[in-house]
């Protein structure tokens, strides 16, 4: 099974479609009581680059009764052959349509990939609305950090299964298991499958008014077989989670909020992974992987650890989200490197005061300072990332980023440096302290834009930055009630996909829809929230406290800064019902 070659000639990368990577699973389909297919929303290297995919892929495929397969939303040419000849999608291991399998689990890590799952679900003939769909369909899950403000999504989706995913899939797949194999019907399955911690089934009836996203204590053994693409990735390289959640207490960080608390493997068992990641894969670069790699304890320890075991090979260890300090140099200065890639770093903002408005305060001179040292250092390429429109911010804090590079660019710091600035725009998240606030408006941010651009082209630095019209369709499906389903509904039917790629993206088809549904983005985006106003996500209980972000976000208007809880338990509520929260504030690290 699988699509015949006369449509893998007429596309362009076929080996997005053709399976059979090494390190793939194919099971026997008869023999296998529940069927899974793993879609991620968005074309194949992309997915591929995923970590959650694998996870749940190598954790379903352990299971004797399970068979899991992947499936990644086809690029247009591949689309258009596929209805040009009346295929329908196929998941990659046994080529079999998305149709015949028992769930079909989607990824939703960006909300800008959401008319992507409706166009999949439509090429796989599964029908796009959760309410047209009868038990001759499969169950449509979804999960990722999306989940946390599940309600846009919520006429299309069957089961959201939110928060950590391990333990979850584990259990949803063992529930549905036992259902079917006692004849159960639609209902019956979707009412014991809303029993279990962490799903939210958005329409059933009685349906419970809180959901709490799981969280596991200990993370689980990483993934050392994953399959290896035959085309090149976005992320070509092995990768090992070392860390999950973050301390620091960012304002404007779903992950950092949403995932609470901190907790990270063993040095011993990340050495001992990377050794058998690169024995079944044969990779030369390893990505250990964290919100703030940091706060890892040891984290010199561990990089002395892995150049040592693999002492006789080319190994390069490459370690993302690094501080701005000397000892993020430091660290990257102890890696082997055939030759020297960029530093990034993410001051987010262009002065201290933005900064501690945003609770990552740090000053002026630990930036100069980190990159007059990496320069020093022989580092050429630096790339620093900043947001626009912060809470707070004025025309000052946009003037202060080019007046920050321009110190960078006096002699003895990073004259002779490649610098290039990647520039956001500002999209206040579900479960943050900036939930309330409002998104600049599409003139204000190309105001903005417009300073950098002028200030910073003497400076020899390069700018890139978002579409403000991408910026305010994200925080619209972010902070999105379940109305908002017309209107994705509405832009797909219209030939919306794609959305987060720039040339895909079809900005009037959005206000179009907007326009038919008699809604106004600005009430979603450019709109200050009272702090007493009901949230569409308020269902969704991550155990950080509302009066908690409430404290943070005045806080944040009053420029003041909250401490790492690695200083000290800030009572963010989550040290109230969180094992894993109470261990860390017993004095453990492990």
């Amino acid at each position: 099974m699988g699509y015949p070659d006369g449509i893998l000639r007429k596309v362009a990368r076929p080996g997005r479609y053709t399976g059979g990577e090494w390190n793939s699973v194919v099971k026997d389909w008869q023999a296998t009581p529940v069927r899974v297919a793993l879609a991620y929303p968005d074309i194949y290297e992309i997915g591929m680059s995923n970590l959650a995919l694998p996870i749940l892929y190598d954790l379903l495929n352990r299971q004797t009764e399970v068979l899991a397969e992947r499936v990644f939303a086809p690029w247009i040419d591949m689309e258009a052959a596929m209805r040009q000849a009346g295929i329908p999608l196929l998941s990659l291991e046994s080529g079999r349509p998305l149709r015949e399998f028992d769930i079909l689990g989607f990824s939703l890590g960006y909300e800008l990939t959401y008319t992507n799952v409706l166009n999949m679900l439509d090429l796989a003939g599964i029908p796009v609305l959760a309410a047209d769909r009868d038990g001759s369909h499969p169950l449509v899950l979804a999960g990722g950090t999306c989940t946390l403000n599940p309600e846009p999504m919520a006429d299309f989706v069957d089961v959201f299964a939110i928060g950590d995913g391990e333990e979850l899939a584990l259990e949803l797949v063992d529930a549905f298991r036992r259902y079917k194999a006692d004849a159960c019907s639609r209902n019956e399955i979707l009412s014991g499958l809303a029993a279990i911690p962490g799903v939210y089934v958005p329409h059933l009836p009685g349906t419970p008014s809180t959901v709490r996203p799981r969280t596991v204590a200990t993370l689980p053994p990483p993934v050392v077989r994953p399959v290896v693409p035959f085309i090149e990735a976005v992320h070509d390289r092995g990768a090992i989670e070392i860390q999950r959640g973050c301390t620091r207490g960012c304002r404007f960080c779903q992950a950092g909020f949403g995932y609470r608390p901190q907790r990270h493997r063993s040095q011993a068992e990340v050495v001992e992974a990377a050794g058998q990641i690169i024995r079944n894969c044969g990779y030369g670069e390893m990505s250990l992987v964290s919100l703030a790699t940091n706060d890892y304890p040891g984290i010199d320890r561990l990089i002395s650890a892995l150049t040592q075991e693999h002492s006789g090979r080319q190994l390069t260890i490459s370690l993302p989200s690094l501080r701005i300090d000397a000892f993020s140099v430091k660290l990257m200065d102890s890696l082997r490197f055939v030759k020297k890639p960029g530093l990034t770093f993410a001051p987010e903002a262009g002065t201290e005061r933005l900064r501690r408005a945003a609770n990552k305060a740090v000053p002026d001179a630990q930036i100069i300072d980190t990159v007059a040292t990496a320069v020093s250092r022989g580092w050429r390429n630096i790339k620093l990332y900043f947001m626009i429109g912060l809470p707070t911010e004025t025309m000052e804090d946009v003037e202060g980023i080019i007046g920050l590079v321009g110190r960078l660019r006096q002699p003895g710091r990073g004259r002779e440096a490649r610098i290039r600035l990647s520039v956001s725009a500002f999209v206040p998240k579900a479960h943050t302290p900036f939930q309330w606030a409002a998104q600049d408006s599409q003139e204000q941010l190309r105001a903005k834009y417009e300073i950098l651009r002028r200030g910073l082209r003497s400076l020899r630095t390069h700018l890139s930055w978002e579409n403000p019209e991408t910026s305010l369709l994200e925080t619209v499906l972010a902070r999105g009630d379940r109305r908002l389903g017309g209107v994705i509904h509405r832009a797909w039917q219209a030939g919306s996909t794609f959305d987060a790629w720039n040339e895909r993206f079809k900005y009037d088809t959005w206000l179009e829809a907007f326009h038919w549904a008699g809604l106004d983005p600005g009430f979603y985006a450019h709109r200050e929230r009272p702090l007493d106003e009901a949230l569409p996500w308020a269902h969704v209980d991550t155990g950080v406290r509302q009066d908690f972000l409430k404290q943070e976000y005045l806080r944040a208007r009053r420029e003041e800064e909250t401490p790492d809880c690695q200083s000290g338990c800030n009572a963010c509520g989550l040290e109230e019902w969180q094992p894993a929260c109470r261990v860390r504030l017993g004095g453990s690290s492990s």
